[in-house]
């Protein structure tokens, strides 16, 4: 039985050259590499009664709400430098932009607490509470 030895290592020294870029979570893939031009296929509204965002993607609704990075975290999207031929070499990441905030998409359901990228979302501050020193 082979093991995978290979290691992935991101650059960071590569975060204080990323632009601060708008992020789209989409419960979709798309077949594309690069820059896209979101503002010009992917038009949000909000609603006034709620903080939900409503837009139509290629015929299907798609329901959306901005979620903001934990305090004191940075997200990265991150850019593959070397492309591993195989499982077992190893991979370098760079780090391509950064975001505090991004807009996460659900099919025709709003986000709600029970969704695993909004639950990330608090996961620092519950792992805190959790293994952080106890006062009295």
């Amino acid at each position: 039985m082979s093991r995978n030895t290979s290691v992935t290592r991101v650059d960071v020294s590569s975060v204080a050259q990323a632009q601060r870029v708008p992020v789209h979570l989409m419960p979709c893939e798309i077949e594309h590499e690069g820059p896209a031009h979101v503002s010009e296929y992917l038009t949000a509204t909000t609603k006034d009664c709620k903080l939900e965002k409503t837009v139509s993607f290629r015929g299907r609704g798609l329901k959306g709400q901005e979620l903001s990075c934990p305090q004191g975290y940075t997200g990265l999207v991150l850019k593959d430098i070397n492309e591993p031929s195989s499982d077992q070499e190893d991979r370098l990441l760079r780090v391509s932009s950064v975001f505090d905030k991004l807009t996460y998409w659900n099919l025709e359901t709003p986000p709600n607490s029970d969704d695993a990228v909004v639950m990330a979302m608090d996961w620092p501050e519950l792992a805190q509470a959790i293994h952080g020193p106890v006062e009295d």
